[in-house]
Formats: C-alpha cells, sequence, structure tokens
C-alpha cells in the first residue's frame, strides 16, 4: 500500500527551518555587529588606548640636576653623562650568577660591583633596571653592542652622574647625592611631587644636596617612544623636555674655604665666617672632611668603615652640630650685657686677687696673684676671669639668658642645613623642666658664677658663636647666616636673593657696643693675641678663648703635658675686621688646642689675610701641624642639648673648700 504525502505539511515545516535558520543567522549577524559597535564605537578609545599601550611606551626624561657654585661662580657640584649597564631582574630567565659571569667576559666586573648590585637590587623593584656597572669605556660599550643578542633584559643607558670636582673641600656643606633607597622610596610615595621622580635614581642625601632637593631636581619630562614586540625603541613619536634644576650659587669662597682647611691641616675643629651686613656665610669648615664623590654610587664597606669608626668623626659637620662651652670668647658678650642692663661701667674696676670666693668655694683666676685693679677694658683685653665670676654672680643666670637669646646663643640659626642642633643656654626654667627631681630643678647661686666665662652649661655651635660675633660688628642688627646667596634659573638667568633683608634689631647703644668693639681691638693690639696679629696691614678685634674639656679634681692643677691628647682644653677664638668697618667676622674651635692664642687665632689670621689682601699662606707656613697623638677617650668632647641627663644625686652647689679652675687666655 503505498504511503501519501502530505507536501503542504513538508512546505509548511521546511519554511519553518528556513525562517528559523534565518533568524538565528540574523541573530548571529546581530551580535557580531553589536560586538564591532561596542569594540569599533562605544570602547574605540579605551582599547586604543591599550593598543597604544602594547606598542607605545612612556619613557621618563630625568632632568638635569642643578648646578652648585662659590659666589665667584666656581663650580661645585656638577653632572656628567656617561654609559651604565644595567640588568632588569623581571626580564631574566637564567641564573643571575651565571649572567653575570657572561657579561664579565665582556666587561670589567669586580667583586665590589657584585656586591653593590646585590644590595640595589634588595632596595629596587623587580621591575626596574638595575646597574651592574657604571661609566663604562667606549671599548667596553662596543663589546657588549656586538654581543647584545645573547642577554635579553640586559641594556646599555646614557645616564648623568653627579661630580664634586673640589674633592674632600666644602663637603659639609655641600652633601652628596646617593641612589634612592626603599626608604627614600616610601617616603617620596607620600609626598605630592611623587611622579616627578619617576625614572629618577638619585635624591639629595646630605648638606645643600638635601635641602636643596626640590629645587635642584627640576621637573621630569616624557618620551612616547614606539616599540617592537621585543620591547625595543623603534622611534619616538613625542617628546615633552623635562625643565633643568634651578642653580645655587653659594656665598661661601670657596678658596678662602680651602685656606682655613689646610691651615688646620690634620687638627679638628670648625670655623664659620660670616659677612655681616648681609649674613653670607663665607667659610665654612669642618675638619677633618670627607670625599662626597665616595657616596654618589654607593660607598664601598671599607672606605665606609674608615669614615664611620675613625675617632676623628669625619662624618660630622662640626659647625652645626658639634656643641661647645664657648670660654672666654664669651667675655665680650658678658660685658655689653653689663652696660645695656646697668651693671657696671666702663671706667668702674675691681680688685682682683686671682680668685673669686663664693661661699666655701673657689673659682680661681688663670693668673696666680690676679690682674690687679680691672676695669671693663682691661677684662677683656687681658681676660681677667675674676671680673666675669663677679659680674655672672651680681646679675644672675635669667639675665644672661634673656640678654644672650637675641644674639642667638643656644637657639638655632634657622641656616640653609637640616640637623642643626640648639646647643643650651641655661636658665631657672631650663632647669626645672631637665630634671625630674624636685631638687634637681632648683638653680642655686653657684651654678651662676662659672657661666660668666663661658664655661658651666653653656654649650654652643660654632655657627652661633660667629653668628653672635656677626651681629656685634653688625651693631645689633641680625641678618640670617645662610649658604646659599642665591637661586638662578638655568633657562631664564633669572636670580633671586634667598635672604633679602634683616630678621630683626636688638635694641642696643652704639656707645656701648663701641666699648665693647674697641676693647676687642685692645685684645689684638696689646692683649692675648697680640702677638699672633704683629705687623697686619688691617685693623680687627678679637677674643681669644679656652674652653675646658674635663674637670679638674681639688689642687689639681692643669698640665697639658701630662694629659690625655683628648683631654686637652679646646682653642678657640672670634674676630671681626677691618674694625671701623667690618667685612667678615669668623669663629672658631680648634679641639684640644690647648689656649686661644697658640692654635685657633694663626688660623684666624691666615684667613684674614686671604679674605682681605689676598695673601695666601706661604708654602712653608703651610706644613701641616704633627698631628696629635691617638686618643685615649672621646668623653665630654661634644655636649648636647639633646643629651643632658640628669646626676645621680642633686647638686647642691659650691661644695665646702672646693676650687674651680680659671680659663686659660
Amino acid at each position: 500500500m503505498n504511503e501519501l504525502k502530505n507536501t503542504e505539511r513538508e512546505i509548511y515545516f521546511f519554511r519553518m527551518r528556513l525562517i528559523f535558520i534565518g533568524v538565528f543567522v540574523f541573530f548571529c549577524f546581530a551580535l557580531l555587529i553589536s560586538r564591532f559597535i561596542w569594540l569599533q564605537v562605544i570602547k574605540h578609545d579605551d582599547y586604543m588606548l591599550l593598543a597604544d599601550e602594547n606598542r607605545i611606551d612612556v619613557v621618563p626624561v630625568v632632568p638635569n640636576r642643578g648646578l652648585i657654585m662659590d659666589r665667584n661662580g666656581v663650580i661645585l657640584a656638577r653632572n656628567y653623562s656617561a654609559y651604565t649597564l644595567e640588568i632588569t631582574p623581571s626580564k631574566i630567565k637564567q641564573d643571575m650568577d651565571t649572567l653575570i659571569d657572561n657579561l664579565a667576559e665582556l666587561v670589567d666586573i669586580q667583586p665590589k660591583h657584585r656586591k653593590r648590585f646585590r644590595k640595589l637590587l634588595e632596595d629596587s623593584k623587580n621591575f626596574e633596571s638595575v646597574p651592574i656597572r657604571t661609566r663604562l669605556t667606549d671599548d667596553e660599550v662596543a663589546r657588549f653592542i656586538a654581543q647584545r643578542f645573547r642577554f635579553p633584559g640586559v641594556d646599555i643607558q646614557a645616564r648623568l652622574f653627579r661630580q664634586y670636582p673640589q674633592g674632600d673641600s666644602a663637603s659639609h656643606v655641600i652633601g652628596y647625592i646617593g641612589r634612592i633607597s626603599q626608604k627614600d622610596a616610601e617616603l617620596l610615595d607620600e609626598r605630592e611631587d611623587a611622579a616627578n621622580y619617576n625614572g629618577t635614581d638619585y635624591i639629595g642625601k646630605e648638606g645643600l644636596e638635601k635641602s636643596y632637593e626640590n629645587l635642584l631636581h627640576g621637573t621630569t619630562g616624557f618620551e612616547q617612544v614606539e616599540v617592537s614586540a621585543g620591547g625595543r625603541a623603534v622611534r619616538t613619536l613625542s617628546r615633552t623636555p623635562p625643565t633643568s634644576g634651578k642653580n645655587l650659587i653659594l656665598s661661601v669662597d670657596i678658596e678662602l674655604q680651602k685656606v682655613v682647611e689646610e691651615a688646620f691641616g690634620e687638627r679638628r675643629g670648625a670655623l664659620v665666617a660670616i659677612e655681616p651686613e648681609t649674613g653670607d656665610v663665607l667659610a665654612f669648615v669642618s675638619k677633618p672632611t670627607y670625599d662626597p664623590n665616595l657616596f654618589v654610587e654607593g660607598i664601598d664597606q671599607q672606605s665606609w668603615n674608615e669614615l664611620n669608626t675613625s675617632e676623628d668623626k669625619p662624618l660630622l659637620n662640626r659647625p652645626l652640630t658639634g656643641a661647645y662651652p664657648p670660654g672666654s670668647t664669651y667675655k665680650p658678650f658678658m660685658a655689653l650685657a653689663a652696660l645695656e642692663l646697668g651693671k657696671r661701667t666702663p671706667n668702674q674696676t675691681i680688685a682682683d686677687p686671682g680668685y673669686f670666693t663664693f661661699g666655701n668655694h673657689t673659682f680661681k683666676d688663670d693668673r696666680p696673684g690676679g690682674h690687679g685693679m680691672v676695669d671693663m677694658y682691661k677684662s677683656i683685653v687681658h681676660s681677667c676671669d675674676t671680673y666675669y665670676y663677679m659680674l655672672a654672680n651680681d646679675m644672675g643666670v635669667d639675665a644672661m639668658h634673656d640678654f644672650m637669646k637675641p644674639f642667638g646663643f643656644g637657639q638655632k640659626t634657622g641656616i640653609d642645613l637640616e640637623h642643626e642642633r640648639s646647643g643650651l643656654l641655661p636658665s631657672t626654667t631650663w632647669k626645672r623642666n631637665a630634671f625630674k627631681k624636685p631638687a634637681q630643678q632648683r638653680w642655686v647661686s653657684g651654678d651662676t658664677i662659672s657661666l660668666g666665662i663661658g664655661q658651666g652649661q653653656n654649650t654652643f655651635t660654632p655657627l652661633q658663636m660667629a653668628h653672635a660675633m656677626a651681629t656685634l660688628a653688625n651693631n645689633g642688627i641680625v641678618m640670617k647666616p645662610h649658604l646659599v646667596k642665591i637661586i638662578e634659573d638655568p633657562k631664564t638667568r633669572q636670580r633671586e636673593l634667598t635672604v633679602p633683608k634683616e630678621s630683626f634689631r636688638i635694641p642696643l647703644k652704639q656707645e656701648n657696643i663701641d666699648i665693647i668693639k674697641n676693647a676687642m681691638v685692645g685684645v689684638v693690639k696689646e692683649g692675648t693675641s697680640a702677638r699672633v696679629f704683629a705687623n697686619t696691614e688691617y685693623q680687627s678685634g678679637g677674643k681669644t678663648g679656652t674652653a675646658q674639656v674635663v674637670g679638674l679634681k681639688k689642687n689639681e692643677k692643669y698640665d697639658a703635658k701630662r694629659m690625655a691628647a683628648r683631654h686637652i682644653d679646646h682653642s678657640l677664638y672670634i674676630a671681626f675686621a677691618p674694625a671701623d668697618k667690618p667685612k667678615i667676622a669668623i669663629a672658631i674651635i680648634v679641639e684640644n688646642g690647648g689656649f686661644g692664642a697658640d692654635a685657633a687665632a694663626p688660623i684666624v689670621r691666615k684667613a684674614l689675610d686671604y679674605y682681605l689682601l689676598g695673601k695666601r699662606p706661604q708654602d712653608k707656613e703651610r706644613k701641616d701641624p704633627q698631628p696629635l697623638p691617638k686618643p685615649q677617650s672621646d668623653m665630654a668632647l661634644y655636649r648636647s642639648d639633646t643629651e643632658v641627663k640628669a646626676p645621680a644625686e642633686p647638686e647642691p652647689g659650691p661644695k665646702p673648700g672646693g676650687e674651680t679652675q680659671g680659663n686659660k687666655d
């Protein structure tokens, strides 16, 4: 029996299948078209950006770091370009040591380079390139380029390097830069200008390099570079040039700086010279010094150990952080306080028997038998301790504190270097805050007397002493001391003064200032420094000083020949010149140098001869003195306001029958 076909039904199902297939095909094309619209229209910009990021690399262009020059245009810090061999750890597929061994066949890689590389690798991010060798020679560059294909992830970069052409001269002023450490990077991430350090490897670590980092660094530029699939640069598409850092023109005279450093020789100490009228720091010497070039690429362990463990402490910035008793250099300021506060008149005299007794305690003068009848002029010229013992007792500690504070004693000057120490200008308020026990907080009258000759708790930095001397020479007009005189735009050459005007004026009577200046001129003419300044072609004022390093026992006499080298008194001197219109004011300390006229004053003479007359020390005069014997102890060398500790027992003042040794100048 034949089956009859339903043609109409088959046609119906066939049409339905066609419709279904048509709808499915249309739906698929709709999806493709919508996806195409989504990718090519709606998300076009986003995917174009991603594509460009794969094809285009944004490379930061590090700016030229600003130059540092002295007041006469002598370069103290500059840049130069050199090639560096760098490894990007994230692109290295083989063992790192094996890679470095293979590189060493082409480029000279010493053990110290490997050690530094490992240290830098620890501090860097994995995707950053890390230098294995810097300052490649042309031959080394050529050998590596010929074999570059063997070393994916290793490349040669042209980098800027910092150089300090004056070597160790003025190193504590200039400071140095170093590679950005992990700690530096963390601090940079917190700053608003963190993006400005993209691509930057170095940052200021010490000195002016650090305190003026924001100005010296400049503004980072950017290049859009087309790269191949292998990451090689093909061409530069666009460029935003960097802006070079500002140039710093210092107030320092580098030749004066060198004269002083040579005059110190192997001795330790500090000297600060200031132009009174402007506050320009003309010389800022800390001895011994160090070579900042050692730190730029990372100092090797041996050099670091030599600097860090040296008993002479070459890394210590003595003018800024060394706090010393001022000794008899304090006396002119004490005399000025006496005149201003009405405690003494210029012609008022005292009889000096060679000591001053307070209760049962005897404060000795350095001259047995005393100076006889002493007025104010003679007290300064011949440095009479007894005069100032009596004066301090009459004035009291708080009156001394209040008068000395505006001169900057025991106060931070605000100089443009970090880590300045404040020193200590004692007062009853200070003692109440410094000690916990009520018995220790009480100020006793006996504590006051030694302050009059610059001993006791008085501890000031050489910078503070020079600042005070400059203020006195400038008739009480206070100028903020500064090392950077001018900030210069390297492109427009526009210049800006850092300290354009005075800070304030101390209300002093000019006749009183003239009396003190005249007495300080007398010190040079007929007093304690007359021998050193004989036959000068200019007139100067000065004051010698010695500062006791260790205390003496009862009835013990000071004998430098029998004392350990580091227990000998410090030698100090303050000066201004010319006397009629001072152009320079100086404070100096020679650690363990003894009498002020023996060690400190001759160095000041050489500095003044050069600055005022252009005379350099003769070769026979420039021979370094014999180095001091190796120290037995560093105790009591430095005193700091941050190191004041309460004694085990309260100090009730002078002990019955006790004696205090006077200043020996």
